[in-house]
């Protein structure tokens, strides 16, 4: 796979939209450059298979330098809860790199590609849903945030994004309120990224028939252009978080997930 002018140009786009909707939502922007990534792989000669696993190592790689210029939007505004980064992060850490060195290298794309889907179609629901969360319920202790954040860790390798869809929800859930949820997320997400990467690495390092410019899963081509476009946006929709109706963007956005939802159901499936 050469890098030629056009696909620059298309990871450019593709990182300008994640950049944005990780500051907005605080989502990391997995959930929209896995399917683009997966496409834009699959077009250019990569297995089904090898697609939607690189296509998910690269899409977190890219959220380790995305969640550091979100974050610091967001610090600035005083959002960021860091008493519940303390407490998700070792748990996080652990599950990321339970998921990403055993799991990920042992399932097959196109069941990756499945549970991705599956798990966009639920993400999408609960944004429309908005369920608000009972007055009286607070944040669990150090051991159930621990937990917490294993599970958070482990389903993020899995689907490579920054684990927003799972933080958010759970935080809210907990009467955190919605902008510091998202500005907490968006701080999770180089815990996150961190110990997955390094999970994508060793066990795609022996891997046959990689690409050229792949360092293990990932795809490092993919991951400067997309990387250096979605850090210059990150800050703005971080901005924009707290100008905009996010209720209403978050609908908006929940269609997009069901349309990408769907093309990697058929991926999955297909393979």
């Amino acid at each position: 796979m050469g890098i030629e002018p056009l696909l620059i140009v298309e990871l450019g786009l593709l990182g300008l939209g994640a950049g944005f909707l990780a500051g907005l939502l605080g989502i990391g922007g997995g959930m929209l450059m896995v399917p683009f990534l997966t496409y834009i792989m699959s077009t250019r000669g990569a297995s089904a298979d090898l697609a939607v696993k690189m296509a998910i190592a690269t899409s977190m790689a890219t959220i380790m330098f995305t969640s550091i210029s979100s974050v610091r939007a967001h610090h600035k505004r005083g959002a960021v809860r860091w008493d519940i980064v303390r407490r998700l992060a070792p748990g996080i850490v652990i599950g990321s790199l339970i998921g990403s060195l055993g799991v990920f290298a042992l399932l097959k794309g196109s069941v990756l590609a499945i549970f991705f889907a599956l798990f966009v179609g639920f993400s999408a629901t609960q944004m429309f849903l908005d369920k608000k969360p009972a007055p009286s319920r607070q944040m669990p202790g150090t051991g159930g945030q621990f937990a917490a954040g294993g599970v958070i860790g482990f389903i993020s390798g899995l689907v490579g994004a920054g684990g927003g869809f799972i933080s958010v929800p759970f935080m809210t859930w907990c009467n955190v309120p919605i902008h510091a949820a998202v500005a907490t997320s968006a701080a999770l997400g180089f815990p996150i990224a961190v110990a997955n990467v390094a999970g994508y690495i060793a066990s795609g390092w022996s891997v046959q028939g990689l690409p050229q410019g792949a360092f293990g899963y990932i795809w490092l081509p993919a991951l400067v252009v997309v990387a250096l476009c979605s850090v210059l946006m990150a800050p703005l929709g971080a901005r924009a978080a707290h100008a905009l109706p996010v209720k209403k963007l978050k609908r908006v956005f929940a269609s997009v997930l069901y349309v990408l939802a769907v093309y990697m159901l058929w991926k999955g499936l297909s393979a």
